[in-house]
């Protein structure tokens, strides 16, 4: 490690050095320790195909915080990464590679294909890990996980067998969210709607018992060719005289039945719903209730059926292999093997040659799209795995309502509520090779199904050799869910799950609430009985300089290596803590950044300062016996500062602790105290050796309090100072010490340093030159204190001589106030009043003319109708700003006078 600081500050020259160090050190590993308290975040774990975005780095940063904050204060603080195995995303790059290749999954076949899955994971998997080492991120690396390594799927195979013995999975033909581009069924909560330009097209079906015809809009007319039903209302007076009816299906001639159903509201338009019961949910719910056929027209790659996908049907309907419910399957005629958009063309045109299309009415709707590869969802009827959610949700939503985890900020407890007490089943089964297999076996004799944790050797049922394991795969959410304790190695009972389980805090966006969080609490709750953490911190995401949230799409996106090539990680991270509030989307700002990197080179300059005095002299890192009233100040006020950032880290007010600790590194240490004694270090004696002394025990605190935020150089500065121990990571956290409350001599420092700025403001709004000195004179109260005080403000305030009384009677003096004292200044002293009078006259006259200028253009009409609101805003801005000079001027003029 550095011994010495280098001259400027450049982050790139040691932050891998020191992150270097901390692995070799094994510093960010926990251990079992029942001396000490446990503190548990499990990292919600990145996609092996991921690539480091804003997102992360701000959530990684977060946690990060906590976590040293937390091992500071002697905790055993486990952070446990890991990353997970996005079924459908990391296949959809493996099967776009293969493409480039011009073979496909299936030339592969299934084993080959998941040699080359697992070879792109040795890969291309630890890529995101190592970009997080960039950001400082202090895992225990030793402890990091894979939810496709032994111990998930461990797990996963235990949850699944148990979940489907209680009788809370099955399988069925129901209603899912299909993706015909993935190829695969997703969940509900991976479904996006984004708005977009439509059409309702309605439709004319005739009734075969009466001949008149009944109106239907649809926004989807392709799927009339599988509908089974039409729907009225029972109480509807229009339509009671057609209940047992009939209509007959354009295109195909088909007879289907007129039912009544509460779907069909009377308030919306015609009153008359076409069902589909195969690819509309609400349909599907109808013809459960009515008893309605479930004919599908689509295959599962986006196209319409035709007569190969019947024969198939037809062949295993005859093997008797067809479940329960399961969709017949019809011949599309001549729009079979058409996508669904050409489709719908062809049959609106057919529709509209016979007269069957009464009107088109544009429309702008939210339509489905997968959150993946951002494809239309088709709802399609099929035959899937489901977790019963009602069991589930109910011990889930009460160990909320009861606190044992909470919600920061808390407003998202209802965003919570409301989905767990809406939930649907969940559809777990994915029509992919990549990701748990389902460990379900079925008999190709007998069809019996067996699910158990390791493949059984014959049917269980008739004993045949002949079983298969079911081709799908499980959600990916379905294995992240048993994260907070598979990752601790449940279901053995390991003295880490004993220890560090329940987690302390769960860092995480708002946006996956629904894919993961709920999913965390309700599967804990089944498996382990309690909720799997105590604390639920939710931020925001990191918009644009716009506030447009960053995209691929949009191009908008920043990446944080190149930030960090730029800047350095701690600015980085800084910027990302000072722009935190939990639960709220923040802006990235490169200037901002910046001023974060100008913040830590205040910090490294101060630094040396600090070395260039104490470095020839032996320096204990302890405060002196004797403090004399600008010591206490400084010593108070950091105390104080500890004690609030600690209770701001208490409620996961981070952006508020790092501000506190910013103001107080910056004006209090940096711009106010390092001032105060330069005079004193610049003598000989104890005073001087109490100055250096106090000097390097506040550094040594600031470095700690601002390890968690700034982590690479509170090290590297650290390091070179007089410290006991091997790192500051693992240095005591600053905290409040009663015996360090000085209120008094903080109250008198407070009243000279009031007095000073004063002066400052005042000859700054004059123009006076710092090298310009002037005797000050000060009427207070306060006499010793201000006494005491005057050689700073001769050196802080450009003073000649300060005298203290009672109170003075100054002719021709500048009056300054502060609430401790009232000030004088000679007039004479500080500017020559008649050049200061005409340069104040003639920078008046410029900036009325530029205010007339200003305000002649917000009064011309045609200026106003034609220029661009930004403009006419840009304008207006300048007139307020001119205004502000103006009588700023005026009364520098005024006090001349």
């Amino acid at each position: 490690m550095a011994k010495e600081l280098a001259k400027s500050y450049n982050p790139s020259e040691f932050e891998d050095r020191i992150y270097d160090f901390w692995l070799k050190g094994n510093y960010f590993h926990a251990e079992v320790d029942k001396d000490k308290k446990p503190y548990t975040i499990v990292m919600p774990p990145p996609n092996i195909t991921g690539q480091l975005h804003m997102g992360h780095a701000l959530d990684e940063t977060l946690q990060d915080i906590l976590i040293r904050w937390r091992r500071m204060q002697g905790y055993s603080a486990l952070w446990l990464p890991g990353t997970d195995h996005a079924s459908i995303a990391t296949e959809a790059k493996i099967v776009e590679a293969m493409r480039k290749e011009g073979i496909t999954k299936e030339d592969l076949g299934r084993e080959e294909f998941l040699k080359r899955a697992w070879e792109w994971k040795k890969e291309y998997g630890g890529r995101i890990t190592s970009q997080l080492k960039k950001l400082g991120s202090s895992c225990d690396w030793e402890r990091e996980r894979f939810t496709m390594d032994e111990g998930c799927s461990k797990a996963v195979k235990e949850v699944f067998v148990r979940l489907y013995n209680d009788g809370k999975i099955y399988r069925g033909n129901r209603m899912v969210n299909w993706c015909p581009h993935c190829c695969t069924s997703i969940s509900d909560a991976e479904v996006e709607y984004k708005e977009q330009n439509g059409h309702f097209w309605h439709l004319l079906y005739q009734v075969k018992e009466t001949g008149e015809y009944l109106e239907i809009a649809t926004t989807r007319p392709e799927t009339m060719l599988g509908d089974t039903a039409v729907a009225v209302n029972k109480d509807d007076e229009r339509y009671k005289h057609l209940h047992g009816c009939h209509v007959i299906l354009p295109l195909l001639n088909k007879e289907i039945p007129i039912v009544c159903d509460e779907h069909a509201d009377m308030e919306k338009g015609t009153g008359v719903v076409k069902i589909t019961p195969a690819h509309d949910p609400n349909d599907f719910e109808v013809g459960q209730r009515c008893n309605l056929p479930i004919v599908r027209c689509f295959t599962y790659d986006g196209h319409l059926t035709g007569a190969k996908d019947v024969e198939e049907y037809n062949e295993l309907k005859a093997k008797g292999q067809l479940a329960e419910n399961e969709p017949e399957v019809l011949d599309c005629g001549k729009y079979a093997g058409m996508t669904t958009m050409e489709a719908r063309e062809a049959i609106v045109a057919d529709l509209k040659e016979i007269g069957a299309l009464k009107e088109v009415e544009d429309l702008t709707h939210d339509v489905g799209t997968c959150y993946r590869c951002h494809t239309t969802i088709e709802p399609m009827v099929s035959k899937q795995w489901f977790v019963k959610m009602a069991p589930l949700a109910k011990p889930a939503i009460d160990v909320v309502r009861k606190g044992d985890t909470k919600f920061i900020p808390e407003r998202f407890e209802k965003v919570y509520f409301h989905w767990m007490e809406n939930i649907k089943d969940w559809c777990i089964s994915r029509q992919l090779w990549w990701g748990h297999r389902i460990p379900a076996w079925y008999c190709d004799d007998c069809g019996e199904v067996m699910v158990a944790k390791d493949a059984p050797e014959k049917c269980c049922k008739c004993g045949s050799t002949h079983i298969h394991q079911d081709e799908d795969t499980l959600d990916t959410w379905f294995s992240s869910a048993l994260w907070p304790f598979s990752t601790l190695g449940w279901p053995d009972k390991t003295p880490e799950l004993e220890y560090f389980y329940p987690t302390s805090t769960l860092v995480t966006g708002y946006d996956i609430i629904f894919f993961w969080v709920a999913r965390m609490i309700f599967s804990a709750c089944e498996n382990m009985g309690s909720a799997p953490f105590k604390t639920v911190f939710m931020h925001g995401i990191v918009r644009d300089e716009n506030g447009i949230k960053m995209s691929k799409s949009l191009g908008n996106g920043i990446d944080p290596l190149e930030v960090i090539d730029k800047y350095g990680a701690d600015a980085l991270r800084f910027f990302l803590a000072t722009g935190n509030t939990p639960g709220n989307d923040m802006r990235y700002s490169d200037k901002r950044v910046e001023a974060c990197a100008n913040f830590a080179n205040k910090l490294w300059n101060a630094s040396r300062y600090v070395h260039m005095n104490i470095d020839d002299h032996d320096v204990k890192n302890e405060l002196p016996k004797t403090l004399t009233t600008e010591d206490k100040w400084i010593v108070s006020t950091l105390n104080t500062v500890a004690k609030e950032v600690n209770e701001n880290l208490e409620k996961f007010e981070l952006g508020i602790a790092v501000q506190k600790i910013y103001e107080f590194i910056w004006d209090c240490y940096c711009d106010w105290y390092i001032e105060l004694v330069k005079t004193r270090l610049s003598s000989d004696g104890e005073d001087a050796q109490n100055a250096r002394q106090v000097l390097l025990y506040v550094l040594d605190q600031i470095l700690r309090l601002l390890h968690p935020f700034m982590p690479y150089i509170t090290e590297e500065i650290w390091q070179t100072i007089p410290h006991e121990g091997e790192t500051v990571m693992l240095a005591k956290y600053p905290e409040y010490n009663a015996e360090l409350n000085y209120p008094e001599a903080s109250d008198e420092m407070e009243k000279i340093m009031s007095a000073i700025r004063a002066i400052r403001n005042r000859r700054a709004e004059m123009n006076v030159p710092p090298s310009r000195k002037a005797k000050v004179y000060v009427a207070t109260k306060f006499a010793d204190t201000f006494r005491d005080g005057t050689q700073f403000i001769q050196k802080l305030a450009s003073a000649s001589e300060v005298e203290v009384a009672e109170s003075f009677e100054i002719e021709g003096a500048v009056n300054i106030v502060t609430s401790d004292a009232k000030i004088y200044i000679p007039m004479d002293e500080l500017v020559d009043r008649e050049k200061e009078l005409a340069r104040l006259n003639k920078e008046l006259e410029q900036v009325k003319k530029r205010l007339a200028q200003s305000e002649g253009k917000l009064n011309n009409q045609g200026f106003v109708a034609k220029a661009p609101e930004a403009v006419i805003e840009k304008v207006k801005g300048q007139a307020a700003k001119e205004r502000e000079q103006i009588a700023l001027i005026e009364a520098a003029i005024a006090a001349l006078k």
